[in-house]
């Protein structure tokens, strides 16, 4: 489902911060030599995800999908003069093209790659987040909340990504569709969760800001 025609998605970008070079090389490879790269974060959302970590200014930040790493150097721009990012992936193949791409950021020393699953790999990790982006295996969502809640503090923003999913949230729902259904309860938990205030945005496919009381 496009939620915008592809006129106004383009003037959303040509009215927004340009995209950085470097970003725009990340793109063109990842297009190039990586399966499904519309999975990457893109100009528009990569913009918005840097604007928000700016306004936060973290010190820490988690990241549960890193992909090619597009939106973990768009977080990174953000980040304090101390501050680190951890970045998740289960895929360790791409850990070398991110590794190379981080490194020729100015951002390179902050981040710290983790390959393998989030669930067993948040928990071990002894720091307080300031901001969260949870963009990875959409079944385990919950699960992924529940696990980095632990690890936040009052004024904590956890970000979600997709949770629009395609628009069929609002569609039918299919029974054997597994995944529209966890992301249905998702969004309804989020939206009702006694420890967060949420808001809902229809940017790409669905963005959620979610801010710990």
């Amino acid at each position: 489902m496009h939620f915008l025609s592809d006129d106004l998605e383009e003037y959303l970008a040509n009215n927004s911060q340009k995209e950085p070079q470097l970003l725009q090389e990340l793109t063109r490879e990842t297009h190039l030599k990586v399966i499904q790269p519309r999975m990457l974060t893109g100009h528009f959302q990569g913009r918005v995800l840097s604007l928000l970590s700016k306004l936060i200014r973290p010190k820490y930040i988690l990241e549960i999908g890193t992909y090619t790493g597009y939106s973990a150097l768009c977080l990174a721009e953000g980040l304090q003069v101390d501050g680190e990012l951890h970045t998740i992936d289960v895929n360790a193949e791409l850990y070398d093209m991110q590794r190379t791409y981080f490194d020729k950021s100015d951002y390179g020393t902050k981040i710290h790659q983790h390959v393998g699953d989030a669930l067993d790999i948040v928990p071990q990790l002894d720091i307080t987040f300031d901001l969260i982006f949870i963009d990875a295996e959409k079944k385990q969502y919950d699960n992924y909340l529940e696990t980095v809640l632990p690890k936040t503090k009052s004024g904590s923003v956890i970000l979600s990504d997709n949770v629009l999913w395609s628009g069929k949230v609002v569609e039918p729902l299919d029974k054997k569709d597994k995944t529209t259904k966890v992301l249905l309860d998702y969004n309804k938990k989020l939206s009702e969760h006694p420890l967060l205030d949420t808001v809902l945005l229809p940017i790409r496919d669905g963005l959620t800001l979610s801010r710990v009381k």
